[in-house]
């Protein structure tokens, strides 16, 4: 029997020829992904899922799905699928990360143009029968700062056309090096100084914990009058209450913006100002991207329905069928300490060197490299995949040593990370048992022995008497329940870490509170 694959979202035609080229029934329904009700009973006779952003793949859709192998999207964002949900039923989720890069960095730059000589308001008032030539006085681009927030690859897109534009270039992003920056012309700041100096802001992040409300009331605050805001990216980055209030009293001169907090966006207070200009998502939206995104899904779709091979995988590395029982617990764990060095750096990270050792060291570490990579970048770009992760890194001049050697401790395989931070290194270690769950053994040279646990407190504090009593008390105030509780440290009055499980979210208020604690050095939630 074939595969089967829905299309649930308008997807270029070419797309369902490769399909059936490739020996794969697909059928082509592109409302079926608007209506939940209708493809999750749909989606129990499918092997693959099309989508593109209408389509939202719950883990209710999931729970019906008893044949689906892999979601196929059309595009970078994966936001409208349930990740979590997809991995514990089994199913692959693939994306396109770099199909639509050029189209959204150009509808960036429409944007800034359209701002910056009221272009829309200007065509609106001229086939109105008005012509209000004085009214309309533009600024120039050329010779302005542009300040791109999230200098990946859209962003750095972005940042070469507007050099070309002859602006001048800021850039905040962690994992943008000094080497890269240089690279393509920008000048690597931090957020306050890119506030301080831009004349335009751009956007080019993921919206995650970190990046939400980037551009808070506060951020804004710090910006220069006049200055513009274009967002093309995610909804949610900018605090659209404050930027109103921003552009109302003349702080913010104008906000071009294509996407927004909620979507579709029907009334939007923002809709209301003269100095807004508004489009509906359109950022991927050209023959050329959705042709090639449409293009891209179809054949790494194809490819693993029918030869078993993951590209782009968002939720799984590419490991062949013969090494997957081998090395898919060393994967989780590679991902669960990058993932940890990730939430613990305090700034970005210039080098990351996985060493391992013992009978892992014998096997095709790639993967396992690529899963550290993708968990530690997670944090601020949480759509990255251990596919992608290299060339992500590559982009940004992140530097990634692999080294594999003979065991030179008690455990039969080990896997270290170290990584280079401007604050010192970070160093973590770790193994899998043979009940093939993935171990945390060290942290610097600390000894620790802790399971992950999908949320965590981690400290570190000064060795003192009468600390852990402290932290649980003010966890058992909050309601807040412990799992396990894992120590550790260098000397007796040094300085100890600790990893402690907790059934829950912890409250920003409880959080504040340890790390008010006596003698805490730094008091962060962990999720994994």
């Amino acid at each position: 029997m074939p595969p089967r694959v829905l299309i649930s979202d308008s997807l270029s035609p070419a797309a369902v020829e490769i399909f059936r080229l490739r020996g794969i029934e697909a059928d082509f329904e592109p409302s079926l992904g608007k209506d939940k009700d209708r493809l999750a009973a749909a989606i129990a006779a499918y092997d693959g899922l099309a989508i593109r952003s209408a389509t939202r793949v719950t883990a209710d859709v999931l729970a019906r799905a008893d044949r689906l192998k892999v979601v196929g999207r059309a595009g970078i964002g994966v936001d409208n699928v349930d990740i979590p949900a997809a991995t514990a039923k089994g199913v692959i989720v693939m994306n396109t990360p770099s199909g639509n890069s050029v189209t959204t960095a150009e509808h960036a730059i429409a944007l800034m143009f359209a701002l910056a000589r009221d272009i829309p308001a200007a065509d609106a008032s001229t086939k109105r029968g008005r012509w209000e030539k004085n009214r309309f006085l533009g600024v120039e681009i050329a010779g302005k700062t542009l300040g791109v927030i999230g200098c990946g690859n859209i962003g750095a897109i972005v940042a070469d056309r507007a050099l070309g534009l002859k602006m001048r270039v800021l850039a905040f992003d962690p994992f943008l090096t000094e080497e890269r920056a240089q690279a393509i012309g920008v000048e690597k700041v931090d957020l306050d100084d890119l506030l301080a100096r831009a004349d335009v802001i751009s956007l080019h992040t993921p919206l995650n914990a970190q990046t939400r409300n980037i551009l808070s009331a506060e951020a804004l605050a710090k910006t220069r009058r006049g200055v513009r805001i274009i967002n093309c990216a995610r909804g949610g980055l900018v605090d659209e209450a404050a930027l109103r209030r921003a552009l109302e009293d003349g702080h913010v001169g104008g906000a071009a913006l294509d996407v927004f907090a909620v979507e579709p966006a029907i009334d939007n207070p923002l809709f209301a100002l003269e100095n807004v200009v508004c489009t509906p998502h359109l950022g991927a939206s050209t023959a050329e991207a959705q042709e090639k995104v449409a293009l891209q899904i179809a054949e790494q779709m194809s490819d693993y329905l029918t030869r078993g091979a993951v590209s782009n995988a968002v939720n799984f590395p590419s490991i062949s069928a013969e090494e997957a029982p081998r090395l898919a617990p060393f994967v989780a764990l590679a991902e669960k300490l990058g993932l940890l060095v990730g939430q613990i750096a305090r700034c970005g990270v210039d080098t990351l060197s996985v060493t391992f050792e013992g009978a892992i060291a014998r096997e095709k570490t790639k993967a396992l490299t690529a899963a550290a990579l993708a968990g530690m970048l997670r944090p601020i770009l949480d759509s990255v995949n251990p596919v992608s992760a290299p060339a992500i890194a590559k982009e940004r001049g992140l530097s990634v040593d692999e080294v594999s050697r003979a065991a030179q401790s008690d455990y039969e395989s080990l896997v270290t990370l170290v990584a280079k931070t401007r604050d010192g290194d970070i160093k973590v270690a770790g193994t899998v048992f043979h009940d093939g769950k993935p171990r945390l053994l060290r942290i610097g040279e600390i000894n620790v022995d802790a399971e992950f646990a999908p949320s965590m407190i981690y400290t570190e504090n000064e060795d003192r008497p009468g600390y852990i009593g402290r932290f649980a008390g003010a966890l058992g105030e909050s309601q807040v329940n412990i799992a396990t509780f894992a120590l550790g440290r260098d000397r007796p009055g040094g300085r100890a870490v600790a990893l402690v499980a907790i059934d829950g979210p912890l409250p920003e208020a409880t959080l504040a509170e340890l790390r008010a604690l006596p003698g805490v050095k730094q008091a962060i939630t962990l999720k994994f």
